[in-house]
């Protein structure tokens, strides 16, 4: 099977600007191609997976990746898949930001010996000439075609900036820059940055007269076409101190039914012969599955130490009297208590299990939220200071999220 054969069969794939051609370059050629990160956060997250397993497909295949930092772009942020602007960040957050997805990415792509390069475009955008800027990039861009992107189409609804506009033609221009410098002929990217790829291989194409390639690959979604990634504590990171090895590892064993063979197509390198025999498994045939998937998810990310004892954890809840020194934990302290005590409702808010006390009450009312292995019904129950102080409390949400109360 050809790599390009592979990437298909994955579910990875999802359009190009020339598919003969592009097929030919991962089959048949050395490529050198780029994927751009905006350092939006200071971590990595789900979203980001997609890219960085075609970017370490590729690599693994002899292509050499360029990974993009957005230090210019980052300045502005891109306006896809957003009903709002961005929130504009400083410098130096853009330039932390970005080391953070220097030291996380080192685990899926292999940076030593020229195997692949690290770009910012903070390095050719923040001293652009804005008068030859125009002259020479923006002379390529039809506003009225612009328009007509959904990019841009669903911001006009609630107001388009000038500001944003710019964004099409700044990553249009990363694209001629490293096609200039370093012969980087194929850009890839989700499948909402079509239209912004398009306009790269374009501008390419009109200022140069050379030929250059886009291909966009399927966004992470569940069955129901949604983002996967969300959870009620909000986006799930690959940094260990925003989302803990724990949680990391629970959310992909906790994926669903529908969802857990093409989560281990698209993001793992378990082999697809492999994978074939898990596709007619159903219900509980699947739990395996799962734990697989969140075991190989939790290796790639953090490590094999950290997979292991997330396992664990995961087993021992699930078996009698496991051991829970690995699970997530919050600790208390005495000033957290009031006369001595403090609700179920405070405790699960102070551990992230709820967003709200109203959707604390409503677990409550549908028998959902558990203390050391008791069911909770009295909206009013609370966690003694005294008792606390004697022994460690677990509390377990729905069938699979467990959590631990130390003081």
């Amino acid at each position: 099977m050809t790599l390009f054969e592979e990437l298909q069969a994955r579910g990875l794939i999802a359009q190009s600007t020339d598919a003969e051609k592009v097929k030919q370059l991962l089959d048949n050629e050395k490529t050198v191609f780029y994927i751009g990160f905006d350092p939006t956060a200071d971590s990595l997250h789900i979203g980001h997976f997609v890219a960085m397993i075609m970017m370490s497909h590729m690599q693994k295949h002899g292509h050499t990746p360029i990974a993009l930092f957005g230090g210019g772009t980052g300045m502005i942020g891109d306006p896809s898949g957003k009903t709002d602007m961005r929130k504009m960040l400083t410098r130096e957050e853009i330039d932390y930001n970005i080391s953070r997805f220097k030291k996380q990415m080192s685990r899926f792509i292999d940076f030593s010996d020229g195997k692949a390069i690290i770009a910012n475009n903070g390095d050719w955008l923040l001293n652009l000439n804005y008068i030859n800027f125009l002259r020479e990039v923006g002379v390529h861009f039809s506003v009225n075609r612009m328009l007509t992107f959904e990019c841009y189409k669903q911001r006009l609804e609630r107001g388009l900036s000038f500001f944003e506009l710019n964004y099409m033609l700044m990553q249009s221009y990363d694209f001629l820059y490293l096609n200039n410098k370093y012969d980087c002929v194929l850009e890839l990217g989700g499948d909402d940055q079509w239209s912004n790829i398009i306009g790269g291989v374009e501008l390419i194409r009109k200022s140069s007269g050379k030929n250059a390639y886009g291909l966009t690959f399927n966004l992470l979604l569940t069955s129901e076409g949604k983002k996967m990634g969300k959870t009620e504590k909000g986006a799930v990171w690959l940094d260990s101190k925003k989302t803990s090895e724990y949680d990391f590892f629970q959310y992909w064993r906790n994926v669903g039914d529908a969802d857990v063979i093409k989560c281990l197509k698209m993001l793992t390198f378990v082999p697809l012969d492999e994978i074939k025999e898990f596709e007619g498994l159903e219900g509980s045939q699947l739990n395996p599955v799962k734990e697989r998937l969140a075991y190989e998810l939790t290796t790639l990310v953090h490590g094999k130490e950290a997979a292991d004892k997330a396992l664990q954890a995961a087993r021992s809840l699930f078996s009698d009297g496991g051991d829970n020194k690995n699970m997530p934990t919050t600790v208390l302290s005495e000033s957290d208590f009031e006369n001595g005590s403090i609700s179920i409702l405070d405790v699960m808010l102070k551990c992230g299990l709820i967003p709200s006390k109203g959707e604390g009450r409503r677990l409550i009312q549908q028998g959902g939220v558990s203390v050391n292995g008791e069911k909770i019904t009295d909206m009013s129950f609370s966690i003694c200071l005294v008792d606390l102080k004697q022994q460690e409390f677990i509390i377990k949400k729905g069938k699979k999220v467990f959590h631990k109360i130390s003081l």
